[in-house]
């Protein structure tokens, strides 16, 4: 077979997949630089835009090489905004802001926008969370497997298991003895359906619980509360990481508290309901809002972790879309949390009672990995410990025992 006969098309992923591609046919460092930038293309969405600035975004970008897709009612003025798609190599979207920011009509504004969802998209290296009991996580060199410890009577998974403070401790021990690199202790359900409870009694859980932990396991403790008061007295006993299922919605005081003691802080799309204007978007601009949120009340920007909130506020075809598009959580410039665990968009497809999804988690959790999750929430910590070191071998080449 001649060289006329064979063409591989290849599916490139990141720049730095590009690089190595180029280094292996042996593209000398200065033709490497001059064509990263043109080797790999972005799509990104904007919400809104004036039909003006829309005409203007479309000429600038075609002059570019790229292309925009928007509403055919912009070509003649028949309507006033549009949702527009710009597709691009990071060389013409880079070109592209550099010319905006000469623009009215808000453009200078995006301009600054695209450069800095770009260079948040691009991150690279290890990133560190720092705890409170000394503990770090250096995030980017393998995935991190969080166990859940449940002290509530009617989780969905495990409640009643571990409601007794004994059985509670002695279960975090078997996690972190199967490879957990963190312990996560909730004290009230938020499974769909749930009775929340007073402050008091979720404290009354947790209390002799964490007491023991902290003095008796080395990995970082994670409180699993949305209220700020728990949160306080938790992180006074020397919790490391709070997680925040309504992202510091729920209690307005739950930033402030996280700040005055530096801690991570996990902040998680959640809603009442399952209606969404632009599912994906939607979710984006929760997590945004939380984190600016966050960051206001004087959060550390580098101690933020999100989460898109699966099983939260949506239904089975919306978990399934997300799952499917988590790569996308990187344009937040965060780390990013999964937890698909035993949840029940699993036993649907499948048609598996909560104990027998085991195997559907499994697949979530390499998934997740495949798309830049840095950390899983799991309830089988042996199993997912695998799976999680098979994955990372794959995606990241990491080979951590």
């Amino acid at each position: 077979m001649s060289w006329q006969d064979q063409a591989e098309i290849i599916d490139i992923k990141d720049e730095k997949m590009a690089q190595k591609l180029m280094e292996q046919i042996g593209v000398d460092e200065y033709g490497i630089k001059l064509m990263l930038p043109k080797a790999f293309n972005y799509s990104i969405k904007l919400k809104d835009v004036p039909s003006k600035a829309a005409n203007i975004l479309k000429q600038e970008i075609l002059a570019r090489g790229g292309e925009a897709a928007m509403a055919a009612g912009v070509a003649d003025w028949s309507i006033d905004k549009t949702d527009v798609l710009l597709f691009g190599t990071k060389r013409q979207l880079e070109i592209l802001s550099e010319k905006l920011h000469k623009q009215g009509f808000g453009l200078g504004k995006l301009a600054t926008t695209i450069k800095a969802s770009l260079s948040k998209w691009e991150m690279e290296g290890y990133r560190e969370i720092k705890c409170q009991r000394g503990n770090s996580l250096l995030l980017g060199k393998r995935t991190y497997v969080m166990g859940i410890v449940n002290v509530t009577p009617d989780s969905f998974s495990d409640g009643g298991l571990y409601y007794d403070a004994g059985a509670a401790v002695e279960h975090a021990h078997k996690l972190v003895a199967e490879g957990a690199d963190i312990i996560d202790v909730g004290g009230e359900s938020t499974r769909p359906g749930h009775v929340p409870v007073e402050a008091e009694e979720e404290w009354r859980r947790l209390e002799s619980v964490l007491k023991r932990l902290v003095n008796e396991i080395k990995v970082p403790i994670s409180v699993d509360t949305y209220k700020a008061d728990i949160a306080l007295r938790a992180l006074d006993l020397g919790v490391d990481i709070i997680n925040d299922v309504w992202g510091c919605r729920a209690d307005k005081k739950m930033a402030d508290v996280c700040a005055k003691y530096n801690c991570p802080i996990i902040i998680m799309h959640n809603q009442n309901n399952t209606c969404y204007n632009d599912l994906m978007f939607d979710i984006l601009t929760f997590l945004r809002e939380s984190i600016e949120l966050a960051e206001n009340s004087g959060v550390a920007p580098d101690q933020i972790i999100i989460d898109p909130g699966i099983g939260f506020g949506k239904d089975l075809e919306q978990n399934l879309e997300v799952m499917s598009r988590l790569k996308e959580l990187k344009v937040l410039g965060k780390p990013v949390l999964l937890g698909t665990s035993r949840k029940s968009f699993i036993g649907k497809t499948l048609n598996l009672d909560t104990v027998e999804r085991v195997e559907g988690t499994a697949a979530t959790v390499a998934l997740g990995i495949s798309q830049g999750v840095d950390i899983v929430r799991v309830h089988d910590v042996k199993e997912m410990v695998r799976v999680s070191r098979m994955t990372d071998a794959i995606v990241r080449r990491s080979f951590d025992n």
